[in-house]
């Protein structure tokens, strides 16, 4: 999978997060991260990393966003691992 594709894919999480207000009351429990510092982080790959790990960290959740976009659930998997192959450890994200 390409980069491009990987971040395309991470946008439309971030937006299907965004529609849902249990998804993003969810999200901003989990991450920490605030609306504002969201807006900001958008486009920083960490954060996009932290959008796919969402969606891997919650079946029913990944499921809904796949079927929702006619994704097969293991391209979030796909475009997770080009950001952050397995066995990569790349420490505290930033965003």
């Amino acid at each position: 999978m390409t980069p491009d594709t990987a971040t395309s894919i991470a946008i439309s999480g971030l937006q299907f997060i965004a529609g849902d207000e249990e998804q993003i009351s969810r999200f901003i429990a989990l991450t920490g991260i605030t609306p504002d510092e969201m807006r900001e982080a958008a486009g920083s790959q960490s954060f996009l990393i932290a959008v796919l790990e969402f969606f891997m960290g919650d079946e029913p959740t990944l499921l809904a966003f796949a079927a929702s976009q006619n994704f097969d659930p293991a391209d979030i998997q796909r475009a997770l691992y080009t950001f952050s192959p397995p066995g990569l450890n790349s420490g505290e994200a930033e965003w």
